[in-house]
């Protein structure tokens, strides 16, 4: 039988076709019902397809994997090459460049199999190579001309590698396929965003939300992340990131079919955020709340990039044992790795140690970690995007005026502004650092920051 692709698949159960079908449909379209893949092994618990990707599901997957394993032989090509990619991927302490090259491999054999593409994308995006992400949905591009899903996943490695118009066409056109393409809506209101384009990035996500009910806590609560940050950006009262936060994000938990972690990502990102512009206080009562949540060891080391996070608010809000103990684990965990990726960890480990100095307010010390020269763009590998870690440059920026380090500050603050000069933030942060030095022009800057506060909402 024949999977939605036209691959060949070895079983004799519709109904598993079937879960797999949908399952594929749950991947790219962020669904929470991926569980469905267990479905497929429940009727053919022999399909080697179906084991082997209810394995990479799994918390559990040595059961599955044996399963798939002992019915290689009589499994189809494109089954087994499914089998060899999934089995490297999901290796302990994998070697990233084998997992990407046998994608590569399987995608230039089976180019319409777009899960394997999304896998391979995911992948890529823990090796903070937007580029080789863009280069495997180019390759199989031509065979999925005017399918559903591929133009969202071309848009995302655009706008990555700083492509923003060619990555708002490739968004608009997968929007044009599918307008409930929740991968395409969220590339969109990226390039809105980075354009500073904040009105016009909420009304088209907020439009879009009515079609937010199916999604992963993850894809919903982080389209809600995007909003809010969009209010926040655009200067918008202070009230409408607070009703995103308890009413959009938060309030994912009260769904019984939410993954917490999901949702703690997205809700402590938005209050680092929130507090590097110096408005924590409206949300201490949410911070200590969730770094109660954030104690529990059981949400650590799953995502470096939540553990850089969950860093913050520990040390922040003075829970500095755990704090301790989970830099800690980090370390043990890069000593761990094999030697290629530790190495390339070990800017993740220094922006987490840094990240940590940060919330307990050792600022010199955190200043000292991140060097001269730092740029939150080239520590992609913890598995963040570029929205997602500028925020760790506007630490670096406030602690820099902070530490009365001005001339620094303004170096770097217009450098950002010849990408983003319609961010008032990053304005008000220009105007401190000249009224630092006693610069004439601070008075030209206050006036341009007070025109783009009031522009937006």
């Amino acid at each position: 039988m024949k999977d939605k692709w036209g691959y060949e698949i070895n079983t004799d159960s519709s109904s598993c076709i079937s879960s797999i079908n949908q399952y594929y449909h749950q991947v790219l379209s962020y669904g929470r019902k991926r569980d469905v893949i267990i479905e497929a092994v429940k009727h053919d618990p022999d399909c080697v397809l179906a084991n082997i990707l209810a394995a990479q599901f799994s918390s559990s997957p040595s059961s599955y994997l044996q399963a798939a394993n002992s019915n290689l032989d009589n499994a189809s090509p494109y089954e087994q090459a499914v089998f060899e990619t999934v089995t490297c991927l999901i290796t302990p302490n994998r070697d990233d460049d084998l997992a990407f090259d046998l994608h590569f491999k399987l995608l230039k054999q089976y180019p319409k199999d777009l899960v394997s593409l999304k896998r391979a994308q995911v992948l890529c995006f823990y090796m903070g190579r937007p580029d080789l992400s863009l280069q495997l949905v180019q390759q199989v591009l031509a065979s999925n001309d005017q399918q559903d899903f591929v133009y969202g996943m071309l848009a995302f490695p655009l706008l990555e590698l700083g492509r923003m118009e060619d990555a708002e066409k490739a968004a608009k056109m997968g929007f044009q396929i599918n307008n409930q393409d929740p991968w395409s809506q969220h590339a969109l209101c990226h390039v809105y965003q980075y354009e500073c384009r904040f009105k016009e990035a909420v009304e088209f996500m907020e439009d879009c939300s009515k079609s937010w009910g199916p999604l992963s806590s993850f894809m919903n609560t982080h389209n809600w992340w995007h909003v809010a940050l969009c209010y926040l950006e655009g200067n918008a009262p202070f009230e409408k990131v607070c009703e995103i936060y308890d009413n959009r994000i938060w309030k994912e938990l009260d769904r019984s079919d939410a993954t917490p972690v999901e949702v703690y990502l997205n809700a402590v990102g938005l209050l680092l955020r929130v507090h590097v512009r110096g408005e924590i206080r409206f949300f201490d009562d949410q911070l200590n709340i969730l770094a109660g949540y954030l104690s529990d060891q059981s949400f650590w080391f799953l995502e470096w990039h939540l553990d850089l996070l969950i860093l913050w608010a520990l040390a922040c809000t003075g829970k500095l044992s755990e704090a301790r103990d989970l830099l800690e684990g980090l370390k043990s965990r890069v000593c761990a790795m094999n030697p290629k990726k530790g190495k390339l960890m070990q800017k993740g480990l220094k922006l987490a140690k840094a990240v940590y100095e940060y919330g307990r307010g050792e600022f010199s010390r955190a200043l000292e970690l991140l060097g001269p020269d730092f740029d939150a763009e080239n520590c992609k590998m913890v598995g963040a995007s570029g929205e997602q870690l500028d925020v760790f440059n506007e630490v670096w920026y406030v602690m820099l005026l902070d530490a009365g380090h001005a001339d620094k500050a303004i170096a770097v603050i217009e450098k950002q502004l010849k990408k983003r000069d319609g961010t008032p933030f990053l304005w008000r942060l220009l105007e401190r650092g000249y009224l630092a030095l006693g610069k004439q022009e601070v008075e030209a800057i206050s006036a341009k920051a007070k025109a783009l506060e009031s522009a937006y909402f």
